[in-house]
């Protein structure tokens, strides 16, 4: 998989747009206002032990409690191991106790971030469990002989009594070295959270995860990546530096983007993020699709719209389907859509045609790095998708309900409007030379860059060297706005 990876900066956002095949696949955005949390590790203390629900509430610190349920506890990861008693909860944790504790999920909605015990250190290589003793491999090492090949060097480079460890698929082209600085790596950062939880009895930090833009280069560049191009000197530096001790082999493809063209327009970027947040996807055969997020699940509806094909409908359907196939595998990882996924294909009567449906989704999806499952059709035709969800999707992420259609619909945020005004004035203050921007719209809009977002359109007048001006428009809608440049 030859891919590319931009990454653009600014004041307020980092975006990080993953290329394959000159087409952006996945979307990653981490807004310095509301960065994610998944893999840091807390002190919690325990608020509320719920015997019912076989769950609890855990303090660590943040404005929301936590939440933690047995199966996640790693305790009873323990007892499950070595009894056939099902341990009830009460007899694990109880209000008041201190825990050292991770988060696997970011809050999302109205649901506080959900905890584990069972700690997990990340590497390029191999993920540390430093509270078990067994040996994983990842799922998508499909061969038997590479699997035990790649347990018994393991094995030869680790401390058997220093905790477990899951190897990754990037272990398959690693050498004996970078294992055994992973294995150095991850021990230290282990005994760096000890050494921080000695002596904490409120609920505190431990240790922060990597940055977006590190996670990122960790969890999906590979040898094969091509260019990692990055519009921000400064980070540029930061990346390769931490390279240099972490990531070696990527320091060659971190490239300083300088022109005066916006990064994401290489790849039109901003505009498949348009697409990606409408209801419909029209398919390059006239077909299309429809994609529906509820808070339970996600649909996907195919139909044929205008691909009428030549005389045989089975066909029709068949080229439809399939093409299908690979724009809601695409959708799936631009749009980051988790939890349950029902797809519900036009109706194909040819057995051998739907297994090949099937096999076009699973080829797709196999480079997706989110652990997805994905059935076979039910007699009603359907097709169900588990996905597994770590973070908000790109349409909560960027938009809200809209007011104005009692919440049936969805608009962009007026964060996500500021934010696209912020980028335009950058954009076109490199192409002309006004004496003055002004902005003119909504109320919601204007006040927002008054106050929450008023220190980043500060910021942008001192790297434009122009002043910005505001201005209210009443009859502008939330989404709406324009720049005049003066």
């Amino acid at each position: 998989m030859n891919d590319d990876i931009f990454i653009n900066v600014t004041s307020f956002e980092t975006r990080i747009a993953i290329i394959e095949n000159g087409a952006i696949q996945e979307l990653h955005i981490e807004r310095n206002s509301q960065k994610g949390r998944v893999g840091n590790i807390y002190m919690g203390k325990v608020i509320r032990v719920l015997p019912g629900l076989q769950s609890a509430f855990i303090d660590i610190g943040l404005e929301r409690s936590a939440f933690i349920h047995i199966m996640d506890l790693q305790e009873n990861r323990k007892e499950r191991l070595n009894s056939t008693n099902i341990t009830q909860i009460e007899k694990l944790i109880f209000p008041g106790q201190t825990i050292i504790t991770q988060i696997i999920k970011d809050q999302i909605g109205s649901k506080g971030a959900r905890l584990t015990t069972q700690i997990s250190l990340a590497g390029r290589v191999l993920v540390y469990l430093p509270n078990e003793d067994r040996l994983g491999v990842s799922q998508k090492i499909n061969s038997e002989e590479g699997r035990t090949n790649l347990k018994d060097r393991l094995k030869s480079l680790i401390d058997k009594e220093n905790g477990g460890y899951i190897i990754r698929t990037n272990a398959e082209d690693a050498s004996n070295e970078e294992i055994r600085l992973d294995v150095k790596y991850l021990n230290k950062l282990w005994s760096d959270v000890l050494s921080h939880s000695k002596n904490k009895s409120e609920p505190c930090i431990l240790h922060e995860d990597l940055d977006i833009s590190q996670r990122v280069i960790r969890d999906i560049a590979t040898p094969l990546t091509k260019t990692i191009r990055v519009d921000s000197l400064q980070l540029t530096n930061k990346l390769l530096e931490w390279s240099k001790i972490y990531a070696p082999f990527v320091i060659s493809k971190i490239q300083y983007y300088k022109e005066e063209r916006p990064l994401f327009d290489l790849a039109n970027i901003d505009q498949e993020i348009t697409k990606a947040l409408s209801r419909k996807i029209d398919l390059k055969s006239g077909g299309y699709i429809i994609i529906d997020q509820t808070e339970a699940m996600t649909t996907i509806d195919v139909n044929t719209g205008k691909f009428v094909g030549g005389k045989n409908l089975k066909e029709t359907i068949f080229r439809t389907n399939l093409e299908a196939a690979q724009a809601i595998s695409r959708q799936l990882r631009l749009r980051n859509l988790g939890g349950i996924i029902i797809l519900d294909f036009i109706d194909m009567e040819d057995a051998n045609h739907q297994e090949i449906v099937l096999q076009e989704m699973q080829k797709y999806l196999s480079k997706d790095k989110t652990k997805t499952t994905i059935s076979g059709f039910t007699k009603l035709g359907l097709v169900e998708i588990t996905r597994k969800r770590t973070r908000d999707s790109l349409r909560n992420q960027l938009c809200e309900n809209c007011q104005e259609c009692n919440s049936q619909g969805y608009i962009k945020t007026a964060k996500t409007v500021c934010y696209e005004i912020l980028r335009e004035i950058l954009q076109e203050s490199r192409q002309f030379n006004p004496k003055e921007f002004r902005i003119l719209a909504s109320q919601k809009i204007i006040d927002l860059f008054l106050e929450e977002e008023s220190q980043h359109l500060t910021k942008l007048g001192d790297i434009i060297h122009k002043p910005i001006s505001l201005s209210v428009d009443n009859s502008y809608s939330q989404e709406e706005y324009d720049i005049i440049l003066l």
